[in-house]
């Protein structure tokens, strides 16, 4: 669990980022590789400070009573480097709009502790002998004085099979009157196990999150690997975007924005049902 007031100090971040990415520090660190090491946006935290100009250009923090901070100039530097420039599906105007609305015209910031941005962690089980993927949902919480990452929804394929299947419900209900003779003919419910679903309430939605520890616990999924991570964020107003891990040795890279969408308050309502699984 982290705590709010808990940071490393630069030199630790530095260290432990060197050791990470396999970097050795030596006579042949040109200061090239120095301005690469820091144009990467290594670490989630850092790109939060990034979009919010709470860093200088040598990814030390700066102070809240200094000028630069959340500056428009800083910010508008570092969102020409917070772009995947190896993505074209992200619209160039579209782009250009977004900065120009958060920075310029009404600014907007980032938290850690925001209530609306989601991991989506892919991963890799193993399921009766066969390896299958699981995706797992991803928010943080508060706890007391501290915060944790929990599990709000996850996605399995052989779970989603189970239900709703066959959209023809039309005939497939306990007749209103059944009470006079004792639900005598509830056994047509059970005998239609494929079905049975649609003989729940109508806000009924099946709930994964169940039926993965149901399956957890009696140790017919076992864990093997994560095999990647992005995320999702919702807090800029008007606008959805995602940020993706790119791994390659150049200046754009790290984490940065790999999907930007403008989309109004109640499409995006709609986006984070489907992403917690919790669908009016």
């Amino acid at each position: 669990m982290i705590n709010k007031s808990t940071s490393l100090p630069l030199l630790i971040l530095i260290i432990l980022n060197i050791i990470g990415s396999g970097i050795l520090i030596s006579q042949d660190y040109t200061n090239e590789d120095a301005t690469r090491f820091f144009a990467q946006t290594k670490q989630v935290n850092q790109f939060i400070k990034r979009f919010n100009g709470e860093e200088n250009l040598k990814g030390e923090k700066i102070n809240p009573d200094d000028n630069k901070y959340r500056s428009k100039d800083l910010r508008f530097r570092y969102f020409q480097m917070i772009f995947d420039e190896g993505n074209k599906n992200v619209d160039e105007t579209l782009k250009q709009d977004f900065i120009k609305k958060i920075v310029m015209q009404k600014p907007e910031f980032l938290s850690f502790y925001d209530d609306d941005w989601y991991a989506e962690i892919s991963t890799k089980f193993d399921y009766a002998g066969t390896k299958v993927d699981i995706i797992f949902f991803l928010k943080i919480e508060k706890e007391n004085d501290g915060y944790k990452w929990v599990i709000v929804n996850l996605y399995f394929d052989k779970f989603d099979k189970f239900f709703y299947q066959h959209p023809d419900s039309t005939h497939k209900f306990i007749h209103p009157m059944s009470h006079e003779l004792d639900f005598m003919n509830l056994h047509k419910v059970f005998d239609d196990a494929e079905n049975i679903e649609y003989y729940y309430d109508k806000d009924y939605v099946p709930d994964y999150k169940t039926l993965f520890l149901f399956e957890i616990k009696n140790k017919t999924l076992h864990f093997s690997e994560v095999t990647g991570v992005k995320f999702h964020f919702f807090s800029i107003e008007n606008y959805y975007f995602e940020i993706t891990n790119f791994k390659r040795n150049s200046y754009n890279s790290g984490w940065l924005v790999s999907n930007l969408l403008a989309v109004k308050e109640a499409e995006k309502k709609n986006m984070i049902e489907q992403i917690t699984g919790k669908v009016k």
